[in-house]
């Protein structure tokens, strides 16, 4: 019978790894448009600073303005998150679920590759 593992091997370390520096490079790019189109750096001379603005009245310009802050902030926070797993690779302590204890699955992490919980622990916190 085969023994549960406890962790992920080097080699599969090393695959999740790549997946999240090619997320945080993404992230990244996305972020600085965010922070450019709220400070307007980015609109070349011109008036075209996204199709979202260009939709918008005058006096949904602020409202639009707060989104692109909060979009830059939720980016800022996955940023954030994506760099905590690459340290919990480095400790070899990634794919571990912080509930459980036991390793996530990894069609979870390959699509949520921050995640600390597993579906299981996940689904009973939201009850």
């Amino acid at each position: 019978m085969e023994t549960e593992k406890t962790r992920y091997s080097d080699s599969e370390l090393a695959e999740f790894k790549e997946l999240i520096h090619n997320k945080l490079k993404e992230a990244q790019e996305d972020y600085e448009l965010l922070k450019g189109s709220l400070s307007n750096t980015d609109n070349h001379g011109t008036d075209d600073t996204g199709r979202t603005f260009n939709m918008m009245e005058d006096g949904s310009d602020t409202l639009s303005r707060e989104e692109v802050a909060q979009l830059a902030a939720r980016q800022e926070k996955f940023i954030q998150s994506l760099h905590s797993a690459l340290v919990r690779i480095e400790n070899k302590t990634y794919g571990i679920c912080r509930v459980t204890g036991k390793l996530i699955k990894k069609e979870r992490l390959r699509l949520v590759p921050h995640a600390t919980l597993s579906i299981d622990a996940k689904n009973a916190q939201g009850n």
